[in-house]
């Protein structure tokens, strides 16, 4: 089942243009989501909450290494994408190479695009676009002290 949520752009695009198409709202996120987190489980709850579909694009090994250097990610792609699909909120996955999730945003056109509480929404990639056809821009909020950098800070700390 997990597997199954693990999608390409040309077949997640036919299924949030089939989702819309039946009257869901279908809800976009974007991260790393490196080692999980409470913060990153109220998020995508949240997250869920705004719609009917939960879209989560995650940033490839490259990716991430190029927003948060060479030591990073810890988790391997692959294996984040498969952690994040196991949450029951989270109804698909895809992993995009990009610095930023603007060519999945336009390529899907989600409802209601989310950010956490830690982003500026004039800061949101994606939010001009996404307020252009009607869309919505939303922040999940945050939990503070929790984030996946201050964890790998206190695991190197017990060292």
């Amino acid at each position: 089942m997990i597997k199954n949520k693990i999608k390409q752009l040309k077949e997640l695009k036919r299924i949030v243009a089939a989702s819309k198409k039946r009257g869901e709202k279908v809800v976009f996120t974007n991260g790393c989501f490196d080692i999980i987190h409470l913060g990153h489980i109220r998020y995508l709850e949240k997250a869920s909450s705004l719609g009917d579909k939960l879209v989560v694009a995650l940033n490839s090994d490259a990716s991430e290494r190029r927003l948060k250097g060479n030591t990073r990610p810890i988790i391997p792609e692959q294996e984040r994408a498969a952690i994040a699909a196991a949450f029951e909120c989270v109804d698909y996955v895809i992993i995009f190479a990009e610095t930023t999730p603007l060519r999945l945003i336009k390529a899907l056109q989600p409802d209601v695009l989310v950010k956490g509480g830690d982003w500026r929404k004039p800061d949101i990639v994606g939010k001009d676009f996404v307020e252009s056809y009607g869309g919505k821009v939303a922040s999940a909020g945050f939990v503070k002290g929790y984030s996946s950098s201050s964890i790998i800070a206190r695991i190197k700390k017990t060292k």
